[in-house]
């Protein structure tokens, strides 16, 4: 086992001493840390093994022009530098592990850094915004473990243990980044499939039958990070093809719902060249926390789906966009591409009733041919590929095995 160094980001203007007690935490087990200090401004804290002005440089200025700047544009310029500078650690496998300690702009920076690293390298943020919804953003698509501190950053007897427990964690992952793996090898190929829980059954079952075929799945859960995540592997070469069986993602995307993967959505795989099934699995709702449905939307029909979500069913205008969006970004796609649509419902929801927010029944929640401008949409506009339409419900065993059929198909093809 090599002598282990982890990577410790922080503003040493203003947490020098909890990042001293956390090194002081990583000797006491025997690593050596290794630090790069986030600090927007000069000071006289200059024990860091990469200095402020070192990463100001990296970005092409120097640390005194950063204090000049707005604090966002600082905080961007000092990520462009230390994530070059974190890179070249990397590349250079002197590090085994990486951890921010840090509030909300220090979060927002160290995170950032790590995210530029690979999957599965050890990763952690001590910081007390770990417990607020921010965290959504400052993990994204990464793999980033995060350690709450209960209290703010500063030294007592609770965050004392908390820093001390975490140095322990990063210490054990880093320890198991260097040993054996009881993990699949790398040369079975890796198929992504994009689920939710209300088609979770089928997605089971692809699952399944790919696994006996010898591939390895990841289900990526379509609530924005696991559409993020699903974009971030395919793009860097990770994924063998998807089958994205639920691209409700899109839906909130374009209505503002709180499930949105952000505009880069259902085009990395394509860039790629992967094979991709499409199925416009629970697009035909929008995700809503309950009593945040913005004021635009309160004459909609809506369906409590759990305490904290309210879903919005689609309307004929947004079933058209989103028909006119995949098809635009399917042919943008250098692979092989299939769609394959259900025409019984592209959700569990379809089969429930619809209300008001009020909670009055506004009836059923399918009707025959309500969701026939997204497939009219996508045929008038999609110019590769092909479509095929069954006359089946999407959590239909067939489906899946249709599903499973394409797949092989296009991966025939793309081989």
């Amino acid at each position: 086992m090599p002598k282990l160094e982890i990577a410790v980001l922080a503003t040493l203007d203003s947490k020098t001493e909890e990042v001293r007690f956390f090194c002081d935490a990583l000797g006491r087990i025997g690593i050596t840390p290794w630090v790069i200090d986030l600090s927007l401004r000069p000071h006289e804290n200059d024990w860091g093994a990469v200095s402020g002005d070192v990463l100001a440089q990296a970005s092409g200025t120097t640390w005194t022009a950063i204090a000049e700047m707005s604090r966002a544009e600082a905080a961007t310029t000092m990520v462009e530098g230390g994530i070059r500078t974190l890179e070249e650690k990397f590349d250079s496998g002197e590090i085994s592990g990486v951890i921010g300690i840090g509030g909300a702009n220090g979060s927002t920076m160290a995170c950032a850094l790590m995210r530029a690293l690979p999957p599965l390298f050890p990763k952690g943020m001590i910081t007390p915004v770990a417990a607020t919804a921010v965290v959504q953003w400052h993990v994204a698509q990464s793999d980033i473990i995060m350690f709450p501190t209960i209290g703010d950053i500063s030294l007592n007897r609770i965050t004392r243990a908390v820093i001390e427990n975490a140095a322990h964690a990063i210490a054990g992952m880093a320890a198991a980044w260097h040993g054996p793996s009881d993990a699949v090898p790398a040369n079975q190929p890796l198929v992504g499939i994009s689920t939710f829980g209300n088609l979770q059954e089928p997605v089971n079952r692809i699952t399944r039958k790919l696994t006996d075929d010898g591939f390895e799945v990841i289900q990526f859960h379509a609530s924005g990070p696991g559409g993020k995540a699903l974009e971030y592997l395919a793009g860097i070469g990770e994924l063998a093809g998807v089958i994205d069986f639920t691209t409700s993602e899109l839906t909130d995307l374009i209505t503002g719902g709180v499930y949105s993967a952000g505009d880069d959505r259902l085009r990395a795989a394509g860039a790629a060249g992967l094979a991709q099934v499409i199925v416009p699995g629970s697009i035909d709702f929008t995700n809503w926390w309950v009593g945040e449905v913005p004021d635009r939307y309160r004459d909609r029909e809506f369906h409590h789906y759990s305490v904290e979500n309210l879903l919005m069913r689609t309307n004929e205008e947004e079933y058209e966009k989103l028909g006119a969006l995949m098809a635009e970004r399917l042919n943008a796609a250098t692979g092989p591409v299939a769609v394959l649509i259900p025409k019984r419902g592209f959700s569990q929801q379809s089969t429930l009733r619809v209300q008001d927010l009020d909670g009055n029944d506004l009836g059923p929640w399918f009707e025959p041919g309500f969701d026939a401008p997204f497939t009219q949409a996508l045929k008038k506009k999609l110019k590769r590929g092909r479509i095929e339409e069954f006359d089946l419900h999407i959590n239909d065993p067939e489906f899946a095995d249709a599903c499973l059929k394409a797949f092989a198909d296009l991966m025939q093809q793309q081989r």
